[in-house]
Parts: structure tokens; C-alpha cells; sequence
């Protein structure tokens, strides 16, 4: 290949590398905006001009990645449906689906599945509750480790905070001004803490039987994985 021919191809690629960078930078753009802004936000939220945040749009309008509504753009489906092959780890938010909204329905509280990723702990499920007009929860939320379920995924918990209940963070209004939240360990079949299943609710005398009940959360999962990752049974072997 020439110097011009591979000059070129270097070139190519560093347009191509631009335009996936900006493309993801106009997509963040839209997180930040709430899911849904006009061309004139969505520009000056990521420090594109006009003219290339609107060819870019355009462009991920083609395949679906985000909607136009009027002259708003949002998130489009396809994105949500390729995002939600991400697993952070095999079969754990299955695993974690109903344990989640059994703890929601027999404490009232927020719940969620947190793993750690980027030193945050992210959100992977959840089901709203009673803390939800204070600390809204939803699946991509990440926290700073210094709240409950960040401090069981990154091991720096207090020792004592979760009382009886072994790895367990509890704490009061340290985090946010009148919510209680309860963390625990979801492990592995190498005893590794996966991910955190935590509950925030607004009552601190019902934390410690929020905690109760996350607890037996963490455990659900915790079998579903260890059941998931075990080595099929063989079938007895018969003697004639």
C-alpha cells in the first residue's frame, strides 16, 4: 500500500472514530435532558455545532436509535432493545426479577439490584416504592460509594451496621435527609459479592425488617445463581 493510500485510510479512520464519538456524545446529551430535547439543547449540551449535531441525528434516526417527535428527538427503541442485552453478569437480573418485587410488595420500599461498575454502583433493576418522590429509581442510575449499597459492593461497609444480618450496610439520613436504606450481598458460587440488592424507604423504624426482608432477597438470588451455574446432573448410570 502507498504512504498517500494508508494516509488516507489513517484519515478514514479518524473520521470514522468522530462521527462514533459524536454520535455517542449526542446520545448521553440525552440521558442528561431527561430522555427527550430539542436540537438547540441536545447541541449545546455536548458542544456540537447546529448543523453536525443535526446530521448526526439524522443519522441515528435512520437506525432507529433515537425518535423525533415534532422537533424533539428521545431515545429511540432500538436502543433500548440492544442495551438490554447487556448482563453484567450471566442470568442476574433473571434471577433477581421476582425476589425484587417480592421485597417491594412486603416492605413498601424502593428496591433495586446494584453491581459495581465504573467505581459507582449501577442500577440493573428495579421496583419503585415509597421512597420514590425523593430518591426516584430507575435502571441505569448509578450512586457514589459512600451510600449503603455502594459501600457492600466495593467491601468498605461498617462493621456492626447491619446488626445480626452478615455483610449488611444499614443506614439513616446519612445520604439524603429522611431516607433509610438497606444494602446486602449477592454472591456468587465463589462467595464474590456480584451485585447489591438495596431498599430505601422513608421509615427508620421499619429499616431493620426492610433489611429482614432484603436479606432473604439477596439469598433468592444468590441460589438462582448458584442453581444456574452449577454443572448439570448427570442420569444414573443403569446395571443390567
Amino acid at each position: 500500500m502507498s504512504r498517500h493510500a494508508g494516509g488516507e485510510q489513517e484519515r478514514g479512520t479518524d473520521r470514522g472514530r468522530g462521527v462514533i464519538e459524536g454520535a455517542f456524545a449526542l446520545l448521553e446529551a440525552l440521558r442528561r435532558c431527561g430522555g427527550e430535547a430539542g436540537l438547540t439543547e441536545i447541541a449545546a449540551a455536548c458542544a456540537l455545532p447546529k448543523g453536525s449535531a443535526h446530521r448526526l441525528l439524522e443519522q441515528l434516526l435512520l437506525v432507529g436509535a433515537v425518535e423525533r417527535r415534532g422537533s424533539r428527538y428521545r431515545v429511540g427503541s432500538q436502543l433500548y432493545r440492544l442495551g438490554q442485552a447487556w448482563e453484567p453478569h450471566p442470568g442476574l437480573r433473571v434471577a433477581a426479577r421476582h425476589p425484587l418485587h417480592r421485597l417491594r410488595a412486603a416492605t413498601g420500599a424502593s428496591a433495586l439490584l446494584t453491581v459495581l461498575h465504573d467505581g459507582r454502583a449501577l442500577t440493573v433493576a428495579s421496583v419503585p416504592g415509597e421512597a420514590e418522590p425523593l430518591v426516584p429509581v430507575r435502571n441505569g442510575m448509578s450512586f457514589l460509594l459512600d451510600t449503603a449499597a455502594g459501600q457492600v459492593l466495593s467491601g468498605r461497609g461498617r462493621a456492626g451496621s447491619g446488626g445480626r444480618l452478615p455483610g449488611a450496610v444499614l443506614e439513616c439520613a446519612e445520604v439524603m435527609d429522611g431516607v433509610c436504606c438497606a444494602a446486602l450481598p449477592v454472591r456468587g458460587r465463589d462467595d464474590r459479592t456480584l451485585a447489591a440488592i438495596a431498599v430505601m424507604t422513608l421509615s427508620a423504624q421499619g429499616l431493620q425488617r426492610a433489611a429482614q426482608e432484603a436479606a432473604r432477597a439477596a439469598a433468592a438470588v444468590t441460589a438462582a445463581l448458584v442453581r444456574a451455574g452449577a454443572p448439570p446432573r448427570l442420569p444414573p448410570v443403569l446395571h443390567y
